[in-house]
């Protein structure tokens, strides 16, 4: 199928500002798609004036702009999953006493398309639209071991206890898959316990992942394994109604 030239431009610099925690500069970018500084430059412009993209003014980089978060907000609330999740999510916060996320794969990435906060006053919440690694991330492990999602080629380590060795990462998935849940003990943060199971749409297929996270002060490894239990038990009720709810 042949594409036009321009608009595939415009879509992998999008892809690209959307990896990059830095934005990027011309130079780089026209580096990037083999392109002259001037075409580059075009480009950005292009996608900046419809707001897609935005110019820091003191770095002259360019990040992923308002127009991005305005059609991400639209698209998540027309998901299908984040609807029929909402009360799962309370659900969860509830009997568990921590934050609830739920979040899909995207560019490589753990999405969070929706949580519900802890009342506690310490908690640990991460906002809508957030995207995190996966491979160290118990929501990131389970859309590694259910989804079919690859696993990054660059395991970075976040902290002491981040998988970084993919065999051992393809182990531990395996693992993953056999006990049916994921866990991130402070592998991601420090001082952050978390747990997460996948949820299953009606062809049977891993649509996301739900979980909790909490402070490793109130969550030992202990409880966390019987809090995975119940994150269980309400994916699969939440699986369920995405099966019937088809």
């Amino acid at each position: 199928m042949s594409e036009i030239q321009s608009l595939a431009r415009g879509l992998k610099i999008l892809n690209l500002l959307g990896q990059t925690g830095d934005g990027i500069s011309v130079t780089e970018l026209a580096e990037h798609l083999g392109v002259d500084k001037g075409s580059a430059s075009r480009l950005l412009a292009t996608l900046a004036a419809y707001g897609f993209v935005e110019k820091e003014e003191v770095t002259r980089r360019y990040q992923l702009g308002a127009q991005i978060v305005s059609l991400s907000r639209s698209a998540l609330a027309r998901s299908p999953l984040r609807e029929a999740a909402k009360p799962f999510l309370r659900q969860l916060m509830e009997r568990t006493g921590e934050c609830a996320h739920l979040a899909v794969a995207a560019q490589g990435k753990a999405l969070y398309i929706d949580q519900v906060e802890s009342p506690a006053t310490l908690r640990v919440n991460a906002q809508v639209g957030t995207m995190n690694p996966l491979h160290c991330t118990s929501l990131g492990k389970v859309l590694l071991a259910f989804g079919g999602t690859e696993i990054p080629t660059a395991l970075e380590a976040y902290t002491p206890r981040t998988i970084t060795d993919p065999a051992a990462l393809r182990a531990h998935l395996e693992a993953v898959r056999q006990a049916g849940y994921a866990v991130d003990d402070e592998e991601f943060d420090i001082g952050v316990r978390c747990a997460a199971a996948p949820v299953y749409d009606f062809r049977g297929k891993a649509a996301g992942a739900i979980g909790i996270s909490g402070p490793a002060t109130r969550i030992s490894p202990e409880q966390l394994q019987q809090l995975a239990v119940t994150v269980m038990e309400i994916a699969r009720s939440l699986s369920e109604r995405m099966i019937y709810s088809r």
